[in-house]
């Protein structure tokens, strides 16, 4: 059983949060809930939660000076916003979970799976994403969540990253591979706004790691760890796009 606290300053917000948790995640105990920031540091310490549901923009001290004030962050956060487009680009680079208003119940059920999984933070997630927010500027780095916790990746060490099922699989430099808990589809919106592009269904590729074009039975772009990828037939068209072959 997971003890939750539910933190944001719109009443309706967490009365609906508390319901939906009642009927959809029974492994979840709400143990204390506010609509009140500073309220919501003294439950934290008080109440030693494992989850924390957490607003960002909140009046007085935001969701990040809430964190900032704790001297540890020993528990799974999800975040409950209202952010837009490029927020939710950020939250994902940052691997770290959110939720958009109005919560879909589907979301909900997932984010408290990870949870279970992920029992704590690093506070360097929390660092990338307020930069990412504050500077509307993407970060050279990507944190990528594996068993022993996050590793923080630069962004031009990715050479290609690969469809596993529901997860994703990194193909790095070095012969290094990570896998995410987040579809290619997801990877994608996040990635193709810093120079790579899904050349099919199954791959996404870093264009800076691109070696050379082969031509066959069909078109292959050798990389620079030499994997061949396929290309897509409707994706030549992108390709001529960004580099004016084919």
């Amino acid at each position: 059983m997971l003890k939750a606290i539910l933190i944001d300053d719109e009443h309706d917000c967490v009365e609906l949060m508390v319901r939906e948790l009642a009927r959809n995640c029974p492994q979840v105990q709400v143990v204390g809930r506010t609509t009140s920031s500073e309220e919501g540091f003294r439950l934290i310490q008080v109440l030693q939660p494992d989850l924390v549901f957490l607003d960002i923009e909140m009046p007085r001290m935001n969701g990040f000076q809430l964190l900032e004030k704790l001297d540890t962050l020993p528990f799974s956060l999800i975040f409950v916003t209202a952010y837009n487009e490029f927020a939710v680009k950020a939250f994902r680079f940052s691997a770290l979970d959110y939720l958009l208003k109005p919560i879909d119940v589907v979301d909900l059920q997932e984010a408290v799976r990870k949870a279970e999984r992920q029992h704590r933070i690093d506070g360097r997630q929390l660092e990338l994403l307020k930069t990412q927010l504050h500077s509307h500027h993407l970060a050279e780095k990507i944190a990528v969540p594996y068993q022993q916790g996050i590793i923080f990746l630069p962004v031009n060490e990715v050479i290609y990253a690969e469809s596993d099922s529901n997860y994703t699989k990194l193909h790095a430099t070095q012969n290094r591979q990570y896998l995410l808990t987040r579809t290619l589809r997801e990877v994608q919106e996040v990635l193709e706004e810093r120079g790579f592009l899904r050349v099919h269904r199954q791959y996404i590729i870093n264009l800076e790691h691109i070696q050379k074009l082969v031509k066959g039975e069909g078109v292959y772009l050798q990389l620079s760890n030499g994997v061949s990828i396929p290309v897509a037939r409707q994706q030549k068209d992108r390709l001529l796009q960004r580099f004016g072959w084919l």
